[in-house]
This record gives structure tokens, sequence and C-alpha cells, in this order.
């Protein structure tokens, strides 16, 4: 599978600050390996060290030293910076960065291949009026890969939120992956609300991944999957969430990215957006004129991810990702 780009949510105007996480991956070779350690050596023999209590500058320049002698990773984690990677780009600010350098016999394990969509949704093709499978709307592979790529962002967006912020409320001018793009009567929920909604767009991702149709359980899944089709849309049209290749391998069909059908099919129902409707204040409440009126039922927060009457409950011992 090729790399599942991010693209940042869109923020409300007037915010001039925002985290982006880049990630890459650099493979070298090392063709001189007298030459690499020594240029290490050269480095380490150059740069200013500050001992801690107990030891000399010697010391610690002696013990660099040793780390890279006889060990090309060594030379070159001493030698590459990852924050040089955006040294030079004005006005940007490095927060934090990590780095891990592998030789070639002790490279992790790669990360999973995305799951075969070709046999999880199989494409009929007989064309019979009687058909079940084909006759109506089928979610083919292609737009399933979408759903399944782009609901992993949306949970990293919202798991982000959860470890930036934890408990502290939204607010319009704040830096928020996800969170604040929900309905206004969540953005006091704590960081345990907060983890759950993030568990939604893994547990429709694990639809996808089990062959089966994303079918939301609990009012936190509905708008999981109210956000996943947003996104799978804009992924498709602007070129992000899955690498063209990958979906052109993948058996095209005219259903493909046919989002308007895709979410008459999927959900159930728009109530739940009403809750974005200043007009509609207090809608969430059962006992309110127009909830009761509609029929539109109970969308309170604290009862989000309770199971729908009518729905099979997940598994309430299944763990979070993050």
């Amino acid at each position: 599978m090729g790399k599942r780009s991010r693209r940042p949510g869109k923020r409300p105007a007037g915010k001039q600050r925002q985290r982006i996480v880049v990630k890459a991956e650099l493979v070298v070779e090392v063709t001189d390996h007298a030459a690499l350690e020594q240029a290490a050596l050269d480095d380490i023999d150059a740069t200013p060290f500050r001992a801690p209590a107990g030891h000399s500058v010697a010391d610690v320049r002696a013990e660099a030293r040793q780390d890279v002698q006889g060990d090309p990773a060594g030379a070159v984690a001493w030698l590459v910076h990852v924050d040089d990677v955006i040294a030079d780009v004005p006005g940007v600010v490095v927060v934090d960065s990590t780095q891990q350098v592998f030789d070639g016999e002790s490279i992790p394990a790669a990360v999973p291949a995305a799951p075969d969509f070709a046999t999880l949704f199989p494409l009929c093709r007989c064309g019979k009026g009687d058909c079940t499978a084909c006759s109506g709307y089928q979610l083919t592979p292609r737009t399933s890969m979408i759903l399944w790529a782009v609901a992993q962002i949306l949970a990293d967006q919202a798991y982000d939120d959860v470890n930036e912020h934890g408990d502290a409320p939204v607010i319009e001018e704040g830096e928020w992956s996800l969170l604040a793009s929900y309905p206004r009567i969540t953005w006091r929920q704590d960081a345990v609300w907060r983890r759950q909604a993030a568990r939604a767009f893994d547990d429709l991702t694990g639809d996808l991944e089990a062959g089966r149709i994303p079918t939301p359980t609990c009012p936190g899944e509905e708008m999981a999957l109210h956000l996943i089709l947003r996104a799978g849309q804009d992924a498709h049209q602007d070129g992000w969430g899955v690498a063209p290749s990958d979906l052109a391998r993948l058996p095209s069909h005219p259903d493909d990215y046919d989002w308007d059908i895709t979410s008459e099919v999927l959900l159930e129902d728009d109530d739940i957006l009403n809750l974005f409707d200043a007009q509609l204040d207090g809608v969430e409440d059962p006992d309110s004129e127009y909830n009761r009126s509609t029929g539109m039922g109970d969308y309170r927060p604290a009862v989000w991810f309770r199971p729908f009457p009518e729905a099979t409950p997940r598994d309430g011992r299944r763990p979070f990702r993050r």
C-alpha cells in the first residue's frame, strides 16, 4: 500500500498557528565506512558538550566517539538531524522531533498492508434485474478503501486532540485537529468522552476490515460516519488519503465514489446534523418540542455512546487504540 497522505481539517478563519506532523523515511547506503566514521568523529570533536555533574567534557566526548566507532548506523545517527529537513522554511518552528536509525538487519516490521478490499467487497456484474447484489447499490472496493483510510486519519486527529487538550473545553480560537468540528454541545466533554469519540472511527474502520458495511451502533458512531463520508468525498476530489496507484489496483465500478448514494445507504437519516443548527438550540433533548415532533431521539452527549435500541452493541471490553 502507498502511504496515506493526511490533509488537515479546515480551520476557522483567524487561526494563525497550526501544528502539522511531517512523517518521512530515508534509506541510505554506506559506500565508504571509513569516510563516514571520520566525518562523524570530526563533527563530535567540533561539538561543544556540557558535562553532567561528576563527569568531564572529555568523558562525554569520548563516549560519543565510542558510539560511532565501528558502527555505521551510529555514525549516520550522529550526522543526520531530522530538524534540518525544515530548518530553512520560513514561518515554522520545530516544537518536537524524534528520529530512529536502524541497520539493515534490524528494521522494524512494515506497517500492515491495506486489506484486500476486492475480496472483502466483491462486485457482482451479472446484470440480472432480480439480483440482490447488483440490482441496487454496491459498496465498491475503491469507495471502501477511501472510507477506510480517512476513518483512520480522523481517528488519529481525534486522539491527537485528547492528548493535546485532555478535559479542556473547545474554544473557537484554539488549535484543534478534529473535535472543534463537532457540535457545540460536545465542546465541554471530558477526555474519556473524547477518547470514545475517537474509538468510534476505529470501530467503523473495523467494520470495513471485516467486509461489513460500516453501520453506526450509537450517536457517536453516527457522527463519525457523517464526518468519514464528508472526508471521503474531499479525499477523492482533492487527491489525498489514498495513493491513486492503490485505488487503480482495485476493480472499477459505476458506483465508485457516488457519495450521495453512499450516504443515503449507509446513514438512516441526518437528524444528528440538527445539532449544528443554532436556531434549534436544545434539540438534542428528547423532551424538546422539535425533537418530539420529528421523533429525532436522544442526542444528549451523555448518551452518545449508548447503543441504539435496535443495534447490536459492540464489545464493551474492546480497547482504545491510543
